[in-house]
Formats: C-alpha cells, sequence, structure tokens
C-alpha cells in the first residue's frame, strides 16, 4: 500500500514539473536550453508509472510494452535535453521515435525467446547502463565543458549514481529470485520508490537552477560586452582584470589604448554603417592578433583597449607594433563594391601595473601617450614616458604613415 502511493506521488510530481518546465521552455522562446527536452521527459516517465500502477503487477500486454518504453525513453529525452542545455542542436522526436520502435521490437523478441523475467531484467539493466554513462558524461564535464557548474554537476552526478545502482541491483535481483522481486510491498521496491520520489521532488528544482543560473551568467555577460563589437565593456574590462590577479600570478600588466586615425572623417565621408564597419572590423584584428591571455575592450566610440599580461615593456610594443600593422594593411570592402577602406590606429602604451587600483592610472599614462601620437603625425606607437622624458617610439618610417583614409 505504502509503495502504490508513492508511485501516485511520483506520477503527480513528475507531471506537474512536467508542465512548470513546458510553461518555462514557452517563455523562454527561440533560447529553451533543453527545458522543452526535460518537460518530455518526465512526461514519459510520469506516464510509465500510471500505467504501471493501471497494471497492478508484472504481465505481458501491450500496457507493460508500452510502460517499459516510456520507461526508458525518458532518461534518453533528459540526456538529449542535456546536451541541448550545453549548446548541442539536437532533434528531439525523432531520436525518440526510433529508440521507442528499436527498444518496443527487443522487447518483442527477448518475451517470446527467453521470458517475462530476461525482459524485466532487460529494462533494468539498459536503465543502470544509461544512468551510469550519464554520470560518467557528467563527471566528464566537470573537468571539460562544464567547469562553471563544478558544485551542480557533483551533485548531479551523485544522483544519477543512486538511481544507476538501485536499478544495477534490480537486475541482480530479477536473475536470482525472477519476478517476486517486483512485488510492491518488498522492502527493495520501497525503498526503490521512495528514493525516485525523493529524485522527483529534488531534480526539478536544480534543474530550474541550472536555467536561472545560466540565465544569470548570460546577462552578466551582456553587461560586461560591448552589443556591437562583442568585446569587454569598461565594466567587464576591470571585472575580468580583478579575476585575473585574483586567480593568477601576473607581475606585470601593460595598456594598450588604441584610436582609429580620423574616425570622424570616415563617418562624414561613407557614413555611419561604414563607421560602425570599421570598428568591428579592428575589433575583429585586435580579437585574432591579440595573445590568448590579453583582455581586448572597446570603451566607446572609437577607443579599444589592450591589456597584456605576463609579458615586458619590448614584448608589449613588439604587440602594439603588431596590432597598428595589421589594421594598416587589412582592408575593409565598402558595401560590396570593388572599393577598398584603409584605416590607421594610433596607439599609446602605458608603464607596467600590478593591480586593478592602478588601472585608471594605466589608462591616463596611455591616453597620454596616444595623444602625444596623435599630434605627433598618427598612425605610430607611442609609449608612456616620465614628463622629462617624452622619446616616441618609432613605429614605421615616415614614408608609409597616412593621415587620412584612402580608398
Amino acid at each position: 500500500m505504502v509503495a502504490t502511493v508513492l508511485v501516485g506521488m511520483l506520477c503527480a510530481h513528475l507531471l506537474c514539473f512536467s508542465v512548470m518546465f513546458l510553461l518555462i521552455s514557452k517563455r523562454l522562446q527561440g533560447k529553451k536550453m533543453g527545458m522543452d527536452f526535460f518537460a518530455m521527459g518526465n512526461l514519459l516517465l510520469g506516464l510509465a508509472y500510471v500505467l504501471q500502477l493501471l497494471e497492478g503487477g508484472p504481465a505481458w500486454s501491450l500496457m507493460s510494452l508500452v510502460n517499459h518504453t516510456l520507461t526508458l525513453a525518458s532518461p534518453v529525452a533528459y540526456w538529449l535535453g542535456a546536451m541541448r542545455f550545453f549548446g548541442q542542436p539536437v532533434p528531439l522526436l525523432r531520436p525518440l521515435l526510433a529508440f521507442a520502435a528499436v527498444y518496443s521490437v527487443a522487447q518483442v523478441l527477448v518475451q517470446w525467446s527467453l521470458g517475462p523475467v530476461a525482459r524485466y531484467a532487460m529494462l533494468s539493466g539498459m536503465s543502470a547502463l544509461l544512468f551510469l554513462i550519464m554520470a560518467i558524461t557528467v563527471i566528464y564535464g566537470v573537468r571539460t565543458f562544464a567547469k562553471d557548474l563544478y558544485g551542480e554537476m557533483v551533485f548531479f552526478a551523485v544522483l544519477i549514481s543512486g538511481i544507476c545502482v538501485l536499478n544495477a541491483l534490480k537486475f541482480m535481483k530479477l536473475l536470482e529470485g525472477g519476478l517476486e522481486a517486483l512485488q510492491m510491498d518488498r522492502n527493495f521496491q520501497l525503498v526503490f520508490y521512495i528514493y525516485m520520489s525523493f529524485l522527483a521532488t529534488v531534480l526539478p528544482p536544480s534543474i530550474v537552477w541550472l536555467i536561472l543560473r545560466r540565465l544569470t551568467d548570460e546577462l552578466r555577460g551582456i553587461a560586461a560586452r560591448d552589443p556591437m563589437t562583442q568585446l569587454l565593456n569598461r565594466r567587464g574590462l576591470k571585472e575580468t582584470l580583478q579575476l585575473c590577479f585574483n586567480t593568477r600570478k601576473t607581475e606585470a600588466a601593460y595598456l594598450l589604448m588604441l584610436d582609429v586615425d580620423h574616425f570622424k572623417r570616415i563617418n562624414d565621408t561613407y557614413g555611419h554603417q561604414i563607421g560602425d564597419a570599421v570598428l568591428c572590423h579592428v575589433a575583429e584584428v585586435l580579437r585574432a592578433t591579440a595573445c590568448r591571455s590579453d583582455l581586448v575592450s572597446r570603451l566607446g566610440g572609437e577607443e579599444f583597449v589592450v591589456i597584456c599580461l605576463d609579458t615586458d615593456t619590448q614584448g608589449v610594443l613588439h604587440l602594439a607594433e603588431r596590432l597598428r600593422l595589421e589594421v594598416e594593411k587589412q582592408a575593409l570592402r565598402i558595401n560590396d563594391s570593388d572599393q577598398s577602406l584603409h584605416c590607421t590606429v594610433t596607439i599609446g602604451v602605458s608603464q607596467s601595473f600590478a593591480n586593478k587600483s592602478a588601472l585608471e592610472d594605466a589608462m591616463k599614462q596611455a591616453d597620454t601617450a596616444l595623444y602625444r601620437g596623435k599630434t605627433s603625425g598618427r598612425n605610430r606607437v607611442e609609449l608612456f614616458q616620465p614628463a622629462d622624458s617624452h622619446h616616441p617610439v618609432q613605429s614605421m618610417s615616415s614614408s608609409t604613415r597616412q593621415i587620412s583614409p584612402m580608398i
């Protein structure tokens, strides 16, 4: 009687959370993050337990065949939902229908050739195998694609391992004791349904938490990024730099401030659409040329900042010159025509600094050097010097300097 009540409560939990997941997926619209798949998984498992209650006990019937297929299809739906959550564009209905057809045929063959015990044992064994693979994948994810969800993934791995162990034990009990092991009043079945009810209570809120965590991270990322170039904005630069100083040993950092030469003239001549394309072009060059550990940011307008970590003065000047040359030599095509636009940048380089509190001073230094570069002819690299020693860093021969954009 107790087990029957537990299964009834389990059905109610699964079906209610299936509706809730479906409603959440509707609110998420284009980016559902697997919630519709999780809704399907809960629906399949809830319907399977409804059929089990109606069936009353082990039997060979169409209801039993559908029950087993739905039971085993539910973890497949959860698996596909997890793949969707981590950005894999997998379909839902086609894999589920293919799996259901194959497993239904397998049930019929096993029932006719090996008998009912083998069919029920196959369900438990396959369930244990699927959950084992899921647990191993979650543990692998902690070390690779889900490092930012370490605590949550460990929690899921423990819960999935529990249901894997219980299904493995049920498999062995079926081989030893036959269908008697599936009687609802058995202690093992009671423990099994208590654990399943616990999972049905704990897992859905945990999945909702993952969705909220991902949405919060995305909102934080949006707040830290420039919407046009997707580079860090000033806020994102400060937060990321603080994280770098807190989590790694960084002996010195240098700040490069870049300004697109004659950007107002570009906007006035070709329009703001081309001006935006120039900014995106420069951002892409910076992203491709800077080192992987460097922080690339757009402060606003035509000003960009690159913070170089773990380098020295010569290294940062070499990088600055590479950035200047790459921007200069890469042309931007105008309106899909044969015409192309060459733009240049002037770069100011700060002295080294070693903590976030010195960031504003480094920006002032780089801005001072940048202004000196602008007044000295543009399209050059300038290193900030003490007030008594303003010596520009030669970046190219005067014969190749450009004062205005060329077509």
